[in-house]
């Protein structure tokens, strides 16, 4: 039987992280991938929706040309197999810059095959038994796709699939509107498909603040339909399938199943272990060190259905290998919330959200970005700005956002927040004219008078000589 220190399962984000901080400390390490080589992010996720995402906007600028005095963009069009042809190069070179690392490990650390656990400190990969003495779980997560709709098949396509197409229908319903379901819906939608969105919750991107999702949904469902609060169900139909929701129906050629992915746990017999499982069958661990139970395992990525950002798998994969090589476990700070919808406008949201947070100990601070200059000039003046600030002493708590930009000003807020300002710290900081930032200090103004903390000078610091 082989032995090894460390025995990463999964060559995604999180076991690349992970890896970076074993590579530290040891050379007996093995990485098993299951599959292709590359990250979710770079193969199906966040970077090949971003270059169809700008397709589809630059594409659907023409539609303020008009009023800007530009000429000739009815005159447009969109070749379609061209663009997808686009995302796929790029696609293909965010591939290529994430196998620099596995390219170059040989044979003896890197296996390509399915682990299975034989118990709590040895696997097995392609009939060989390798002992670690820490493993790290990173395997990530596919599309769900229901039980019940495994007939359809050959009309569903998931995110796995969609920047596989060399063209696109003429139609489709995309059920589950999360990020990816909104981002695809949207883009789709400015490239000519007719779109129909479904989600069987009220919200759309997880959105908790019901003032920034009803902001949400009306910008977004004035360029498709949005059929909130009721489950989608498929049937045959001539032409394609029937997508039914609550009252609503239509045909469509194809369904985007855009409903959450789940982890990737079912091949790895959990059953030989004593590692402690959760009510949905996910193993429990410490979110500050990534230990599972007080096993030498470790879980890091999608595949503990926590937080499934590529920052937040970073964070995770190099808190599992730094522990995985060490004697003591420790513990390490969790990152302030950061997630971004790259729809437009943007959805984004940081730190605390309002159902996380006691009504009575907040005060909000809100701007509808409708006058924003900026914004006006851009032509993306729809939108809303919310921060949850502790009303004792100002403390900024939170924030979610629909609004141009959002992806900028999420960045800002959360990084406030990780460095514990105060509104009264924020204003003391240099707004330049105009830009979307000045929506973000209107909002810290509007905050002031809810506060019991008081300063008599906000926007000035004095100096002590």
């Amino acid at each position: 039987m082989r032995e090894v220190d460390v025995a990463i399962l999964g060559a995604g984000s999180a076991g690349l992280f992970a890896l970076s901080q074993v590579r530290r400390k040891t050379d007996n390490y093995v990485l098993i991938n299951g599959g292709e080589l590359g990250t979710t992010c770079a193969r199906v996720g966040c970077m090949p929706s971003k270059v169809l995402i700008q397709v589809a906007e630059d594409f659907h600028r023409k539609s303020i040309f008009d009023r800007e005095g530009i000429d000739g963009g009815d005159a447009l069009s969109l070749d379609v197999p061209a663009s997808m042809e686009h995302v796929q190069d790029l696609r293909d070179m965010f591939v290529d810059r994430t196998l620099g690392v596995t390219d170059e490990l040989d044979e003896e650390h890197l296996i390509d095959g399915y682990a299975s656990f034989v118990s709590n400190d040895t696997v097995e990969v392609n009939g060989e038994k390798i002992k670690a003495k820490a493993i790290v779980i990173a395997t990530g997560s596919r599309p769900i796709v229901p039980d019940e709709w495994q007939s359809f098949a050959e009309d569903i396509i998931t995110t796995d699939d969609f920047f596989e197409l060399e063209d696109l229908p003429a139609s489709m319903a995309v059920i589950g509107l999360g990020s990816i379901g909104l981002e695809l819906g949207q883009a789709l939608k400015r490239m000519g498909v007719d779109v129909t969105g479904v989600d069987q919750l009220n919200t759309v991107a997880r959105l908790a603040d019901d003032k920034v999702n009803a902001t949400a949904v009306e910008a977004i469902g004035r360029e498709f339909p949005l059929w909130l609060g009721a489950a989608a169900s498929l049937e045959k139909a001539d032409g394609g399938v029937r997508v039914s929701a609550g009252d609503n129906s239509v045909v469509v050629e194809k369904v985007l199943a855009s409903l959450g992915r789940r982890p990737n746990l079912d091949q790895l017999n959990l059953a030989a272990t004593d590692i402690p499982l959760d009510e949905r069958g996910i193993p429990q661990y410490d979110p500050l060190t990534m230990q599972i139970g007080d096993l030498p395992i470790y879980i890091a990525g999608d595949v503990n259905a926590d937080r499934p950002l590529l920052h937040e798998a970073g964070h995770e994969g190099r808190v599992a290998g730094y522990n995985a090589v060490r004697e003591g476990v420790q513990k390490f700070k969790r990152k302030v919330l950061l997630a971004i919808t790259f729809c437009d406008p943007n959805i984004a949201m940081a730190g605390a959200q309002l159902n996380e947070l006691k009504a009575e100990e907040i005060a909000i601070g809100e701007i509808a970005f409708a006058p924003v200059g900026r914004a006006l000039i851009m032509g993306k003046n729809r939108g809303l700005l919310r921060i949850y600030v502790r009303k004792s002493d100002g403390l900024l708590l939170g924030s979610s956002m629909c609004c141009v930009k959002g992806e900028h000003l999420a960045h800002l807020l959360s990084w406030s927040i990780e460095q514990g300002l105060t509104v009264f710290d924020m204003l003391k900081m240099p707004f330049y004219h105009p830009v979307i930032e000045e929506a973000l200090q209107a909002a810290l103004y509007g905050v002031l008078p809810q506060l019991d903390a008081k300063q008599e000078v906000v926007e000035l610091e004095k100096i002590d000589e």
